[in-house]
């Protein structure tokens, strides 16, 4: 007999030095969603945001490309942009150094009193970036591989089902705040053990827990289930694409998730790790162009009252164990055939959270 395969240490989810070491490691050489392309509509457009402690931003420039680049002037160092908006060029708040949108000086006060000074040697930083159905993600390790290997198949099945991703903005994007470590916010939305219990209106209006299943697909995980009767649906789901009588979802390690409920209708959970114990869940839901969508903006106020409320009680007491002197970490449920009752999608997270870790950390 083998012995059961345990669940990591507390210490993975309540270390500041694990944390830290997350940062600059794991964080900083994986896929993550920085903003999604419609705030980037015209050239000239940029959207900030933060990854792995760093300050980047998007910009689409003159030749329609989207670039991303680490948001600081390379003169002295200060921030260039804050949170949205639009430019011809870029330019530093501190001394007015100017930068064409591709990322190259363009001028600056008196800099043509310095001996030397070789101008076309002076170029932001840019950060490893790709589209992905509308979404941009960046990757700070410039020798990353492609996302495609890294989620195989996962944007050829989400344009299956979700056939109009190019027409979909976000209708709306809620901030939830957990008590929790990322990775206890992460294994739980990847695992419906919990969800009978847990979970009763997802349970019984939407999907059929006992047909749940999860499986890796390199990277991502792959939800996949059968729907409760869609005949008692509160809301029209005949879109008129194919797989409108479906839910799925495909989760992104390390830190995004594409959902798709009946309907096509795509919504989003994206995680920022803000401290050891502290994580915020953005949880995004899509319309054609971003317009009001009454069935779009029921669904999403049902799922905010239901599901995610009753998952912020769960991860926090999950946090709240995680530092008790009395937790002793438990065997894994591993069914060999999956399904519902089994934990090996978080068996899968686990391991790759292991490998991000081990031997790097110093005791």
């Amino acid at each position: 007999m083998t012995e059961p395969i345990r669940s990591l240490d507390a210490r993975y989810y309540t270390d500041p030095e694990i944390f830290q070491l997350e940062s600059a490691g794991l964080l900083s050489s994986t896929w993550q969603f920085g903003c999604h392309a419609s705030q980037l509509s015209e050239k000239g457009s940029y959207a900030s945001f933060e990854i792995a402690g760093e300050s980047l931003f998007a910009v689409r420039g003159r030749d329609d490309q989207i670039r991303v680049f680490y948001n600081v002037c390379q003169h002295r160092a200060h921030q260039l942009v804050n949170g949205t908006g639009k430019s011809s060029v870029l330019v530093c708040p501190y001394h007015a150094w100017t930068y064409e949108l591709s990322g190259e000086l363009r001028s600056g006060p008196n800099i043509k009193a310095v001996e030397g000074f070789d101008k076309s040697s002076i170029c932001l930083t840019e950060v490893r970036s790709e589209e992905f159905l509308g979404f941009i993600f960046v990757n700070l390790d410039p020798e990353a591989a492609p996302m495609d290997d890294w989620f195989p198949n996962a944007r050829q099945e989400l344009s299956e089902w979700v056939p109009n991703w190019a027409e979909l903005e976000p209708l709306e994007w809620i901030e939830i705040p957990e008590n929790c470590n990322w990775k206890v916010s992460v294994e739980n939305y990847s695992e419906c053990y919990h969800c009978t219990l847990n979970h009763p209106t997802f349970a019984s209006g939407v999907v059929k827990p006992e047909t749940y299943d999860i499986q890796p697909q390199g990277k991502c995980l792959r939800h996949t289930t059968e729907c409760q009767n869609l005949e008692n649906m509160t809301y029209d789901i005949h879109s008129g694409f194919q797989h409108f009588d479906e839910y799925s979802s495909w989760f992104l390690w390390p830190m995004f998730s594409f959902q798709v409920y009946p309907g096509n209708v795509l919504n989003t959970y994206h995680w920022r790790a803000i401290d050891t114990d502290r994580v915020v869940v953005f949880r995004g839901w899509y319309s054609v162009g971003g317009v009001e969508d009454k069935k779009i903006r029921q669904l999403a106020v049902q799922d905010r009252e239901t599901t995610v409320e009753e998952d912020i009680h769960l991860v926090e007491s999950v946090q709240r164990g995680l530092n008790s002197k009395g937790y002793r970490p438990g065997p894994l449920v591993i069914d060999k055939s999956g399904g519902v009752n089994s934990e090996h999608p978080v068996m899968h997270l686990q391991r790759w959270m292991r490998q991000a870790i081990d031997g790097q950390y110093k005791r």
